[in-house]
């Protein structure tokens, strides 16, 4: 690498140590830092590395005007390599296409397919460096693909480099990434780097420039460049103002003096973009007129070849703003007229317009129909609400912030949803768009962790539209997931009281049915749970509806139907939207309850990622609670404590009484797989009130097996047996034949000896129970246990091999010891070294990749599946292999089926008892 800059030699060493050629995973360094602190010339510092290495590079560079454009930041980002997009397979390379303006269409790609289109040319372009500057400038659509591609990175050959201001968000790359802070010289580097100036200042003149900037590389070169401590004051150096406030006086104040051709030049190349840069170069003098000479003597410009630039943002931040509006007017009028780029074009209208103007305004709404259409919807809401802004028609205003709010919402900034619908309820007097509007805010506040202000204004907003059936249709059905979610009993009363107001008979029984299967699933089971198939079978093709139905099914636990319509719409749920929808993490509970806990584990990861990105707490706890409780189910009780202690600190327990409950269960089973039964006691026991009330009334009754074994432990039977009674009484005739069975299990571990086995046996009469593995091997292994001690070997064996057989299959390792110490006081020896599952010991992406590579299917079709590069899939698999015990890829579907021929199957994937004689 070339010399490092003055006073950065460690940040210098810490890149270049990322752009090591015989690297073989992804880097990925943020790069923080003031204005001036050299982000940017420790970014050019890396390019010139990795292409003298030989490696390519893309980079593009934020800017301020450019963040309303929908993956402009993207666009330039891959511009050098669009030709290679043909080489993408056909659904990657259409939605790419697509969200960079190549090609249009109706329907906005899928946010997650984008993403993989951009990790598969990634991949294909390795070794790679990848520079992103000033990304506190970078639209929201491409920032989501470039967090979505980090996040999958992994073996790649590829260094992400980013530059953003101190304190600057940065959706979705703010947390999990290693940040380098530029912080300020010390006053070493500090004078050495003035002794490399042109001409360095001395005495008092350096002792002050020295105070003035503070260790900022910018300041201290521009400072001497510009003589400050010559001036006495008023030279916009003046020490109440912030430094880069300073540093923007001193460009503005140097080109104040310039010939009125430079100005108007400068001014012109300031407007514009840097993706403008072609058409604002029709309209500037070339690079080799005299007209640049004297921006380039004041230190304002730099030539690079035939293209002439900004030496710094300040220096572009700096011209624009000390022009005069109609200098900035005009240099925007020049640059719409320029422009064969519609978007940029009604953008520099935008900028030069100052009263309504429909023609403007008409612009701008296409621009968000495009933004729309290409997944941009921050791009499309902030053209929405600048169309609205020039709209002449109060109407039309209102109309266009309403859409705007809308959009809004995919990008979770509640405060801009909550501003735009403000501005509504100012700008109109219609109720059904005010509604709307407030409607988009109540629907985000959902995910959030205020859930009694979301639901009193969802259900304000369903009394406000009482005769638009749609509209108290979306606001009641939101309602009822937040109802779920804080578990408050009065606000299921509320929504039983709207519920007949509806003027729509057709709509109301609609409706009914899903607010009473979220707000009341006992209640409601009985009737709704025969309905469900017929419902199902009419939704085909309807995906939102197949989604919402299979929430439902989850509900009433219906589990293989749950299952089954999620899988149906949407090939294994990949999520199409931008947030998670309302109750999004039901399809990994259903996952997790029919055992596929890799799958389970694979969504509350998306989740999480998703929610954390857009900020939304409630979102992302539910996910870090799904993934608690498989790791809990796994034995890895240290890693399911931080992620269940970590959803508790994401809500207000009391306004989200199902993540209480929820982590309590997780807690719990951690302690059960530590062998700590005092605390799961406790844990389970949390998930009732002290006089034996559920804390939520789904989610509490789903620990009642595992608090009467805990108690059977502690000797806390009595008062365990009285809470499982209050709770059968409590639930009536309308519990599922999951809660049946868990109360049956309950009672028969509570029970004296000589009455236990009808409730085992209860408990395990209903095939039904098949839908629920892990809690049927848990019932047959207590069953098992208990006919064992009754001296019934003979019983016990099949029913605690069973059991075990389904605990090597799901990965339970705590379960798996236990279920082995049983068979051995039985009689039966299982094989030496059965652990669980190698398979289960992956991660769950892994256990993806390996899933579908023993169906047959190559590299870049699983990338194409799993939104992976081809170059990752396989870098799994030569990593996985050793650990299956396998040399060939077509060894994997003898993993996958549990038993591998001949003597090379490992101890891990067999489950061999024998009888001890």
């Amino acid at each position: 690498m070339e010399r490092p800059t003055v006073g950065r030699e460690i940040e210098t060493a810490e890149i270049t140590r990322r752009l090591a050629t015989d690297r073989s995973r992804a880097e990925v360094l943020i790069l923080t830092g003031d204005p001036g602190t050299g982000k940017s010339a420790l970014l050019d510092l890396a390019i010139g590395h990795a292409r003298r290495q030989g490696e390519r590079v893309l980079r593009a560079v934020g800017s301020e005007s450019e963040s309303r454009l929908g993956f402009a930041g993207l666009h330039q980002l891959l511009r050098p390599v669009l030709g290679e997009l043909d080489g993408l397979p056909p659904r990657q390379r259409s939605a790419l296409r697509t969200v960079l303006g190549l090609d249009e269409t109706t329907e906005a790609p899928d946010g997650m397919l984008v993403g993989s289109a951009v990790l598969t040319l990634v991949s294909d372009l390795a070794p790679l460096l990848v520079v992103v500057d000033d990304a506190q400038w970078i639209d929201r659509a491409s920032l989501d693909v470039l967090s979505f591609v980090a996040r999958r990175l992994d073996g790649e050959p590829v260094t992400l480099l980013v530059g953003v201001r101190a304190d600057a968000p940065l959706p979705g790359l703010d947390k999990g990434y290693e940040r380098l802070e530029l912080v300020p010289l010390s006053a070493e580097a500090a004078n050495r780097l003035l002794d490399r100036q042109p001409a360095p200042p001395t005495g008092r003149a350096r002792v002050r420039i020295l105070q003035e900037a503070a260790g900022n590389p910018l300041a201290l070169i521009e400072f001497a460049r510009a003589g400050v401590a010559r001036h006495s004051g008023g030279s916009g150096v003046e020490s109440p103002l912030p430094l880069t406030d300073r540093l923007e006086r001193i460009f503005a104040e140097q080109a104040r003096f310039l010939p009125e051709p430079t100005r108007r030049s400068l001014v012109l190349l300031a407007a514009a973009d840097p993706a403008d840069a072609p058409t604002a170069s029709r309209g500037l003098p070339e690079a080799g007129d005299q007209a640049w000479v004297p921006a380039e003597r004041a230190g304002l410009v730099r030539q690079d070849g035939v293209r002439i630039s900004f030496r710094h943002p300040l220096i572009r931040s700096a011209v624009y703003h000390a022009a005069s509006f109609e200098e900035r007017r005009q240099a925007h009028l020049a640059l719409a007229a320029l422009s064969e780029e519609p978007d940029r074009r009604a953008w520099h209208l935008a900028a030069a317009t100052t009263r309504p103007d429909s023609s403007v305004s008409d612009a701008l709404r296409q621009t968000a129909d495009r933004a729309r259409r290409r997944g941009g919807y921050a791009a499309a809401a902030a053209a929405l609400e600048r169309a609205a802004e020039l709209s002449p028609r109060r109407a039309d205003r209102a109309r266009l912030l309403a859409e705007a709010a809308g959009l809004a919402v995919l990008t979770g900034q509640l405060g801009w949803v909550e501003r735009l619908a403000a501005e509504v309820r100012e700008h109109s007097d219609d109720p059904a768009l005010i509604s709307r509007a407030s409607l988009a805010a109540g629907q985000l506040m959902a995910l959030r962790r205020n859930h009694a202000a979301a639901f009193a204004s969802l259900t304000r907003i369903a009394k406000e539209a009482a005769t638009h059936s749609s509209r108290v249709m979306d606001a009641l059905a939101a309602a009822a997931v937040v109802r779920y979610y804080s578990g408050e009993e009065s606000q299921r009363q509320q929504l039983e009281t709207l519920l007949p107001a509806l003027p729509d008979p057709t709509v109301r029984d609609a409706l009914r049915a899903w607010v009473q299967a979220v707000s009341d699933p006992h209640g409601a089971g009985a009737r709704l749970t025969p309905e469900l198939p017929a419902l199902i079978a009419g939704a085909k093709g309807d995906a939102a509806l197949l989604t919402a139905l299979a929430v439902v099914a989850w509900i009433l636990d219906q589990t293989a139907l749950a299952a089954k319509t999620f899988d149906e719409a949407y090939d294994r749920w990949q999520a199409s939207g931008a947030l998670p929808d309302g109750l999004g993490s039901a399809v990994g509970w259903t996952y997790l309850e029919q055992g596929r806990w890799a799958e389970a584990r694979a969504v509350a990861a998306e989740i999480a990622a998703v929610a954390s990105a857009a900020g939304l707490d409630h979102a992302e706890a539910c996910a870090q609670v799904l993934d608690a409780t498989v790791l809990a189910l796994l034995g890895r009780a240290a890693e399911a404590r931080r992620g269940a202690e970590r959803a508790l600190a994401l809500v207000d327990p009391l306004e989200s009484r199902s993540i209480a409950a929820s982590a309590r269960r997780a807690l719990g089973l951690a302690a059960v797989a530590e062998g700590d039964y005092d605390t799961a006691y406790a844990q389970f026991r949390a998930a009732f009130t002290d006089d034996g009330e559920p804390v939520h009334y789904h989610v509490s009754y789903t620990v009642l097996a595992e608090l009467a074994a805990a108690a059977v432990r502690k000797g806390r039977q009595e008062d365990a047996a009285a809470l499982l009674e209050r709770a059968a009484r409590r639930l009536g005739t309308g519990m599922s034949a999951r809660i049946a069975a868990l109360l049956d299990r309950g009672r028969a571990l509570l029970a004296d000896p000589g009455q236990a086995e009808p409730y085992f046996q209860a408990a395990l009469a209903d095939d039904a129970g098949e839908q629920w593995p892990f809690e049927r091997a848990q019932t047959l292994l207590d069953h098992g246990e208990w006919l064992r001690r009754q001296r019934r070997i003979a019983e016990a064996r099949p029913l605690l091999t069973t059991a075990l057989e389904t605990f090597q299959r799901l990965g339970a390792r705590p379960w798996i010891e236990r279920a082995q110490s049983e068979l051995r006081a039985a009689g039966i020896e299982a094989a030496a070294g059965v652990v669980p599952g190698a398979l289960t010991e992956l991660s769950p992406q892994q256990q993806q990749i390996v899933r579908l590579a023993a169906r047959g299917l190559t590299n870049r079709e699983i990338g194409d599946r799993l939104y992976l590069s081809p170059r990752t899939v396989g870098s799994h698999l030569y990593r996985v292999f050793p650990k299956l015990g396998i040399t060939a890829r077509s060894q994997l579907r003898d993993v996958i089926e549990g038993a591998l021929p001949g003597d090379h199957a490992p101890a891990e994937v067999r489950a061999v008892l024998t009888p001890r004689a």
